[in-house]
């Protein structure tokens, strides 16, 4: 097995010192990160980098859930792939499936929930349409 051809977003991250417990392995909630790097890349390769898009829309994303089952650990220096694989994007939100990957191992796979909302205001609004285009094609 190795990471899905059709994932829509494969992000190349390598493991350092600082991802690793007392034990050697990648932390737990480091993977919460590399997946939040991976949704980040995802959207620029879109052509929209976040801090860009709240500037000129108001527009940020926050998480409202998360899901993730780990399988195997990561280790010190190890390479890892991580994918994002949309699931259902509509009006204010979006659904993501998240895997990541050492070579033909999966290691956590997951699913995060994210929410369009006002930066000023906090309260939800639609994705900006470009974007929302963008992320559908």
């Amino acid at each position: 097995m190795s990471p899905p051809h059709d994932a829509r977003f494969v992000l190349p991250l390598r493991v350092y010192w600082e991802d690793t417990d007392a034990g050697g392995i990648v932390f737990y909630a480091n993977y919460l990160k590399f997946f939040e790097r991976a949704r980040t890349e995802w959207l620029r390769a879109a052509g929209f980098g976040q801090q860009a898009l709240a500037e000129s829309t108001g527009a940020l994303f926050v998480v409202t859930d998360s899901r993730l089952r780990y399988l195997k650990p990561a280790r010190l220096d190890d390479e890892l792939h991580v994918t994002v694989q949309p699931l259902r994007i509509a009006g204010a939100s979006l659904r993501v499936a998240q895997q990541a990957w050492c070579a033909d191992t999966l290691l956590v796979e997951g699913e995060i929930g994210v929410a369009c909302v006002d930066k000023g205001t906090f309260r939800p609004r639609r994705i900006p349409t470009d974007l929302l285009e963008r992320l559908t094609a």
